[in-house]
């Protein structure tokens, strides 16, 4: 970089990008480059090496030398460098997992996608993840008693002033003891948009109140303060200004009588305002068949930040599962219909295209919110989103499961066998039936006459029937759809 800023007057941006043409080995990138270093590029502000007073064969000769130093010295440099981080890292993931963890999620807070398989990777690791919180977070992620606690400047719409005057306030005069006392004691910080992000992430669920009582209040408090601001100014007393501290009390805002939001509400709340889903995800109770029938992750499609490059390559197939969500629909010039969806998955999203020949089989399925497998090819570019190219698609609710019963040995089968037949033709569908023989280790698929369709009431039935422990629903896996 600095050759070529040096010799032939290159910014330094766009050093840069001759860096990383060096380092992912692009011929014709260097090539062209090779034009700019020697002789300049006058539309583009390079000066050129022969303009700054260097013969024209001697500034190809350097290039030339640079080129073949690439070779080998890019790759050693990065080896040698990248080989003392990893031990450093690999010691303190080791021996201080919740810190490091906490570290790096800090590292990458205005990154989303970066939290959430952070997230992802704490949860395998057994480490827990906390809420904001206004009492206990700080501005970035931090450890509370073996946890991590989500940093406050995660939340969108408010910047690391605001909170650092927020903690430093809480440091000095004590906790928030009530949303009113955290507006009053914060409100030339925060506006209204703030608190509203504040109560949407969960950072106020320490203080008294659900968050759908907040959400109907805050806006009630924040202007009732202003107006009593207003008459100060105006040299009016107000009625705060004639009564006690404990009258005051009587006289505050109450929180109307409500009810909490529902699951699916809070959890469009904080993938809104955090970026991700929080305290759980629509796709949480499908984590056990999704981690044994996909292939590959959200985050493989991510560049790397180290390497410039995703984990998955152009060409490779690919099993991902997860959520559709902004389908947008479009026309080719021959008037055929395609579309443009996003997937997804508990650790982020990946971009699917599905062309005209698929579009017409698989358009049934392709709703916002509906849960699929999508099986298919990756499209991966320099420089661009990796994507996926659907080649098949398959609802979570189609893939076929199984439906296990246990017994003693086979004298005790035999002696239910008839009433267990009849039970399971109560149900026709298309889930099949194993019967297990404790004692002897054994198993018999029973034939598709008997297949059956495992609704919730129905395997309540079953299980009360023939005991909880010896009923049990098996997703099936598959390694094509």
């Amino acid at each position: 970089m600095q050759i070529v800023r040096n010799l032939a007057g290159y910014t330094l941006g766009r050093s840069d990008l001759v860096r990383r043409a060096m380092s992912k080995k692009k011929a014709s990138v260097m090539e062209k480059e090779r034009q700019n270093f020697v002789y300049g590029n006058e539309e583009e502000g390079v000066p050129g090496c022969i303009a700054n007073g260097i013969p024209e064969k001697t500034a190809n000769k350097i290039y030339d030398d640079m080129i073949d130093f690439a070779k080998y010295a890019f790759n050693k440099s990065h080896a040698a460098a990248y080989a003392v981080v990893s031990y450093q890292t690999a010691y303190l993931k080791y021996y201080y997992p919740v810190e490091f963890m906490a570290a790096l999620m800090t590292s990458v807070i205005e990154m989303p996608a970066k939290v959430a398989e952070y997230i992802y990777v704490c949860r395998q690791m057994g480490i827990t993840i906390l809420p904001p919180d206004i009492n206990r977070g700080m501005y970035g992620f931090s450890v509370d008693n073996g946890a991590i606690r989500y940093g406050l400047s995660a939340i969108k719409s408010v910047g690391r002033p605001v909170i650092e005057s927020i903690v430093k306030e809480r440091e000095e005069n004590g906790d928030y003891t009530n949303l009113q006392n955290f507006i009053e004691r914060n409100l030339e910080q925060v506006n209204k948009r703030a608190i509203e992000n504040f109560i949407k992430a969960g950072a106020l669920d320490c203080l008294e109140g659900n968050r759908r009582q907040k959400m109907m209040t805050f806006a009630r408090i924040v202007d009732g303060i202003n107006q009593d601001k207003k008459n100060t100014m105006a040299g009016q007393l107000s009625f705060f200004d004639i009564v006690s501290e404990e009258e005051k009390k009587e006289f505050e805002i109450r929180m109307p009588d409500l009810e909490e939001f529902d699951k699916e509400t809070i959890l469009a709340f904080e993938k809104e305002v955090l970026g991700i889903y929080l305290s759980g995800h629509p796709l949480e109770g499908y984590r056990d068949i999704m981690e044994k029938m996909a292939t590959a992750r959200t985050a493989d499609f991510q560049q790397d930040e180290e390497t410039g490059f995703p984990k998955v390559i152009d060409g490779q197939k690919a099993i991902l599962g997860g959520m559709i969500t902004d389908k947008t629909i479009k026309y080719t010039k021959n008037n055929k219909v395609m579309a443009f969806f996003t997937l997804e998955d508990l650790v982020g999203t990946v971009e699917v295209v599905v062309f005209p020949r698929d579009y017409e089989k698989c358009q049934v399925l392709l709703n916002d919110e509906e849960k699929v497998f999508i099986q298919g090819r990756v499209s991966a570019e320099d420089d661009r989103p990796s994507k996926l190219i659907l080649e098949k698609i398959r609802s979570f609710e189609d893939i076929p499961r199984e439906l296990w019963i246990q017994f003693p040995d086979r004298e005790a089968y035999g002696e239910k066998e008839q009433e267990l037949l009849a039970d399971l033709k109560q149900s026709p569908g298309k889930d099949s039936v194993v019967i297990f023989l404790r004692d002897v280790k054994a198993m018999k698929k029973l034939s598709a006459a008997y297949h059956v369709e495992i609704t919730d009431s129905w395997l309540e039935s079953m299980c009360k029937k023939y005991g909880v422990s010896n009923v049990k629903v098996l997703q099936r896996v598959l390694k094509n759809l």
